[in-house]
C-alpha cells in the first residue's frame, strides 16, 4: 500500500486510476512484485490506507523505517552535512479576490446552513438572497467600476452581518456558533469589514491585518497567500531538510509542512536537530 501510494502521487493519479494500474500495468507489478496474473485491490482500499496512518499518527513510520535502514546500509553517517529548503504547496482552492472572498464565503455559510438547518434559515431568508448567492461569486460577473464594487461590498457586509446576528439570535440553535463555516464567516468580517455594533465598512487595503492572519478562502481556512522569489501562491509551504555530502546521495531526512507564510528560518530547528540525533545516537 506504501509503494502503491507513491506510485500514484508521483503519477498524479486518483485512487481509482491507482487501482487500474496495480491491475493493469506491468511496471507497477514488477514494482510491487506482485504477479502478472494478481488481480490488485479496490480502489477504496487506498483511502482506508491512508486514513489509518493519519489516524494512527503514523505518518512518519515508513520515512523513520527507511532512514534506520539506509543508516544501517552505510549511506548516512554522523556529523554529515545537510542543508534545508522550501518550496510550495498549492492549495486545492481557486484563488479568490478580497469581493470575491467575501461573497464566497457568506455564499458557503448559507450553504452550510441551509443543510444543517433548512427550516430556521427559511423562516428569515430575504429572497433576494436566493438569486444574489445562489451561484458561485465570480469576478467576471460583478461590477467592474470601484465606485460598484464598493457599494457591492458594502451590501455583502451588511448580509453577512444579518446572517451572524440571526445566528447569534437563535437560543434554540446554539450550536450554530460553533460550526467552522460560522467562525470563518465572522474571522472573514473582522478581517474585511470594521468592528460592529456599527454598519460594516470595506476596510482599506492599509487598513487589513498582516497577510498571515488573512483567511484567503472559506473551503480552506488554514491555506495562506505567500512568495517566494517569483513565486507566488495560495496553500501551504513544505520544508524539507535532506543530506549534501559529495560522497553520498542525497536523502531527504525530514520534512514539515506550515501555513504558507512561516519563514523559511523558523521552522522547527530545534524538532529538526532532536529527529536527526534520534537517528545517529549510535553511530
Amino acid at each position: 500500500m506504501a509503494l502503491a501510494t507513491i506510485l500514484q502521487f508521483a503519477e498524479g493519479l486518483s485512487d481509482r486510476q491507482a487501482a487500474d494500474a496495480v491491475r493493469g500495468r506491468i511496471d507497477w507489478k514488477y514494482l510491487l512484485c506482485l504477479d502478472l496474473t494478481d488481480a490488485g485491490f479496490d480502489h477504496t482500499v487506498l483511502s482506508e490506507f491512508r486514513t489509518r496512518l493519519l489516524n494512527g499518527n503514523a505518518e512518519t513510520l515508513l520515512l523513520d523505517t527507511l532512514l534506520t535502514h539506509l543508516r544501517t546500509c552505510g549511506l548516512l553517517k554522523a556529523r554529515g552535512n545537510q542543508c534545508t529548503d522550501s518550496t510550495h504547496v498549492v492549495a486545492a482552492v481557486r484563488s479568490l479576490n478580497r469581493l470575491e472572498r467575501v461573497g464566497e464565503t457568506l455564499r458557503h455559510t448559507l450553504n452550510v446552513l441551509a443543510t444543517v438547518a433548512p427550516d430556521w434559515l427559511h423562516s428569515w431568508l430575504p429572497p433576494r438572497w436566493r438569486a444574489q448567492y445562489g451561484a458561485r461569486i465570480d469576478n467576471y460577473r460583478l461590477p467592474k467600476t470601484d465606485a460598484e464594487r464598493e457599494d457591492l461590498a458594502a451590501q455583502i457586509g451588511v448580509d453577512g452581518q444579518t446572517v451572524l446576528m440571526q445566528i447569534d439570535a437563535a437560543v434554540q440553535l446554539p450550536w450554530l456558533t460553533a460550526l467552522p463555516a460560522v467562525k470563518t464567516l465572522r474571522q472573514v468580517w473582522a478581517d474585511q469589514y470594521t468592528d460592529p455594533p456599527a454598519p460594516p465598512r470595506w476596510r482599506n487595503v492599509r487598513d487589513l491585518p498582516p497577510t498571515h492572519e488573512q483567511i484567503v478562502s472559506p473551503y480552506d481556512p488554514d491555506a495562506r497567500w505567500s512568495s517566494k522569489r517569483d513565486i507566488q501562491w495560495v496553500g501551504y509551504k513544505v520544508h524539507m531538510t535532506e543530506t549534501c555530502d559529495p560522497a553520498h546521495p542525497r536523502l531527504i531526512l525530514h520534512r514539515e509542512t506550515t501555513v504558507a507564510t512561516t519563514p523559511d528560518d523558523q521552522v522547527g530547528i530545534g524538532k529538526r536537530f532532536v529527529f536527526l540525533k534520534a537517528i545517529f545516537h549510535n553511530a
